[in-house]
């Protein structure tokens, strides 16, 4: 920091005219780091179609097919719950390099697979890459962005989540022309070509600044807000912010220093949390764990898991046409995941998460009685209800990737103070895995005991519930510093919530 000087203890630098929009490397940040995001998304997706030559290849039940659907997300609460003091320990780009490197031995151990044992193998190795791709890009790409962009760029891992996603389904639809023994391993196989390229690719990342901060490396953390930032005089704000934050002196500014509070480092990072956590850290984590409960609850991961099998309730009875179906959700899903992005920075994430989880209400209730109708009239060819149940699963992905998809990764990433930030997303993970996991192993006996349209009409009720909880626990943090985000929680009224905001508003203007 050679160039900044001390003011009232304060980094300061003399004026210097714009340098144009630095936003640029932010965004290649966002993609690198997003690149696990890809491999996840393809893991999840390959799976659903695999499955079916899986389950007639190696000769598994039902019960078998769907411990393997949903055992991924279980297997992946080790990720998470280790991601966040690995990232604390190791930084937060060489977590990502460790994600990626389980990814390709996943795949690998996965695609080789003989038997039913063997493959769960390669499943639990890539869950652990799961639960740590799952914490650490949301992080890694809003400790980097700028409060201007953050929402758009926080927003990337869920977009390359839902391209994976859609690569998968391809791949399922293009490797089921070849024999069964050998498609579902090409398809599961060629999941370890990204994580090569993602090791490549994170040789040009920079590490989070405010991690650099937590360790003492003004200098370091400095140059990354440089370059991030449109103007020196941003770069230096941002980083006496962190400090604050991270409660440094501000009278401190050598390029390398000792943290005074080791707390801020990792230290009682849980107590904080858990034991003894304030009234907004304690709003800040029903929150975050309420958004991400609500967000799996909901079903999505099993329309994403059983889209063949939905279609083929729902009439679409060659595999052709159900794997071509299966495409077509992966399709919407990633165009509406790139508008919700598109459009989160300048409608906020409170609006976005109620128009969404609306429309998600309503599509649930429609496939659910859709599926009933269809169910009970065996034998009988209802083309108006196999259009509806075809329809509204695709407004229902739809209405999903405009809001509770991107933003709750963008949220839950930037309401947690700096120092609380990892194991605080880490526990929204682990929460989010859990429930995709349980709704994966048990979405088949669900629609064996309630019928298929009984498990649409519940996760419609959840809907119901999670817009309320939205409507009434969650403030709007768009445009907000993320060294001022706690001020908006600690109260649960929607009139203090409003006051609050318009606040926080206030305190971004003055920056």
């Amino acid at each position: 920091m050679s160039s900044s000087g001390i003011e009232k203890g304060v980094v300061t630098a003399e004026l210097e005219p714009p340098r144009g929009n630095r936003s640029r490397f932010a965004f290649a940040c966002a993609i690198l780091a997003s690149m696990t995001s890809i491999i996840l998304g393809y893991d999840i997706g390959v799976m659903s179609g695999a499955a079916i030559f899986i389950k007639d290849d190696l000769k598994l039940s039902d019960v078998q097919l769907e411990i393997l659907m949903g055992i991924l997300n279980i297997y992946s609460l080790v990720g998470s719950g280790a991601a966040g003091r690995t990232s604390d320990w190791i930084g937060r780009r060489y977590t990502i390099v460790l994600a990626g490197a389980f990814f390709f031995c996943g795949a690998l151990l996965m695609a080789f697979a003989t038997n039913y044992p063997f493959i769960m193998v390669g499943r639990f190795v890539a869950g652990i890459g799961v639960g740590y791709a799952m914490m650490i890009a949301p992080v890694y790409t809003t400790e980097v962005a700028p409060a201007t962009s953050r929402g758009f760029l926080s927003s990337f891992p869920e977009i390359f989540i839902n391209i994976g996603i859609l690569l998968g389904y391809v791949s399922n639809y293009f490797f089921s022309k070849l024999p069964e023994h050998l498609g579902w391993r090409f398809m599961l196989g060629v999941g370890a070509i990204p994580s090569v390229c993602l090791a490549i690719g994170v040789l040009a990342m920079p590490e989070s600044p405010r991690w650099l901060v937590l360790q003492g490396r003004l200098g370091d953390a400095f140059k990354v807000l440089d370059k991030t930032s449109n103007t020196k005089e941003e770069a230096i704000s941002r980083l006496n912010d962190i400090k604050r934050a991270a409660e440094i002196p501000e009278d401190m500014t050598d390029d390398v220093i000792v943290v005074p509070n080791r707390k801020s480092a990792g230290k009682g990072v849980w107590k904080d949390l858990l034991v003894q956590p304030t009234p907004a850290v304690r709003h800040i984590l029903i929150a975050c764990l309420g958004i991400h409960f609500s967000q799996q609850a909901s079903g999505i991961d099993a329309v994403v898991l059983y889209s063949p099998t939905i279609f083929l309730k729902a009439g679409l009875k060659s595999k052709n046409d159900q794997l071509l179906a299966t495409v077509a959700v992966g399709v919407v899903k990633t165009l509406f995941i790139i508008v919700g992005t598109c459009v989160v920075d300048r409608f906020g994430r409170r609006a976005l998460l109620l128009t969404s989880m609306g429309g998600m209400f309503l599509s649930l209730t429609a496939l659910g009685t859709s599926l009933t109708v269809i169910d009970r009239n065996p034998g009988q060819t209802l083309k108006w209800a196999i259009g509806l149940s075809v329809t509204t699963v695709m407004t229902f992905v739809a209405t999903f990737s405009i809001g509770a998809g991107p933003v709750t990764w963008v949220y839950c990433s930037e309401i947690f103070p700096v120092r609380l930030r990892a194991q605080g997303a880490s526990l929204g993970v682990m929460l989010n895995r859990l429930m995709s996991g349980i709704i994966g192993m048990t979405f088949l006996s669900l629609s064996k005991g309630l019928t298929i349209g009984g498990a649409f009409l519940l996760f419609a009720g959840v809907a119901a519930a999670a817009w309320v909880f939205f409507f009434t626990f969650l403030p709007e943090t768009r445009g907000m510093p993320l060294e001022e985000m706690e001020s908006l929680f600690g109260s649960y009224t929607a009139n203090k919530k409003k006051n609050v905001t318009k606040e926080g508003k206030e305190m971004v203007e003055e920056h």
